[in-house]
């Protein structure tokens, strides 16, 4: 007999075992558990949004459970290890969203300056539904928020994400001439990999980005890093760098 066949048979066993006690379970109810996802969630790097993961529950809608995890704030780790935080007062009970014709329409009993709002709209608009954002009386898009996105922004892989090789890599830039570069680190902090990036547009205007590693080898499993920086034009320095850590394995 097949384990899947052992398995089937154990489990008739135990409902037939448990038949017989009706009126036990009569009047008892029980819940099914709710559908989950894994979201992007938006908090702040120096000021510039930074995007995180987070497995949610979704049964009241995708956008809804994002826009209660971004009220919820990071985590301990990220404020620990990523240094985020967050533009958002202390979640309220009367937050709510619905998403209709495109927009995402966010009740909020808080005020909020630029950079929470920004947080709150680059949250909602990973949904492919959701093009404009209403909040405070305002229609805004990511596009209001320049000044509050890093000059390269990796929406993938986020950090702690565990990721396989060759790594994919995507999301957007505005760098000089649409040029950046990347490095790749091993659980070792060896550079496994190391190229340069160009965006759909820069220098002002900002374009996307995909582009996948070489393929690689990590000596153990642990945390490596994905390192994105722009030369300077003057002395050639790092400058608009981000690491974002990864847990690779072999």
């Amino acid at each position: 007999m097949t384990r899947l066949a052992l398995a089937l048979a154990a489990l008739a066993l135990v409902a037939g075992c448990a038949g017989g006690d009706d009126d036990a379970a009569e009047g008892e109810t029980t819940t099914a558990p709710g559908e989950t996802a894994e979201l992007r969630v938006y908090f702040l790097h120096e000021g510039k949004v930074w995007p995180v993961l987070r497995e949610v529950d979704t049964t009241g809608g995708e956008a809804r459970a994002a826009l209660t995890a971004l009220l919820d704030g990071p985590t301990g780790q990220e404020e620990a290890d990523l240094d985020l935080t967050t533009a958002i007062p202390e979640a309220s009970e009367d937050a709510d969203v619905s998403v209709e014709d495109g927009v995402a329409a966010v009740e909020l009993d808080v005020e909020l300056e630029d950079a929470g709002l920004a947080q709150v709209v680059y949250t909602l608009s990973q949904f492919p539904e959701v093009e404009r954002v209403e909040v405070q009386e305002r229609f805004l898009t990511r596009g209001d928020f320049e000044e509050q996105t890093p000059a390269i922004l990796v929406e993938s892989p986020l950090a702690f994400e565990d990721v396989a090789s060759p790594l994919r890599v995507t999301g957007t830039a505005n760098t000089f001439e649409a040029n950046f570069e990347y490095e790749l680190t091993d659980t070792d902090g060896k550079i496994v990999d190391q190229s340069f990036v160009t965006a759909t547009s820069g220098t002002g205007t900002r374009g996307t980005f995909d582009f996948t590693t070489a393929a690689y080898t990590v000596p153990f499993d642990g945390v490596g890093a994905l390192i994105v920086f722009e030369r300077s034009a003057e002395d050639g320095s790092r400058m608009n760098l981000v690491e974002i850590p990864l847990r690779m394995t072999r």
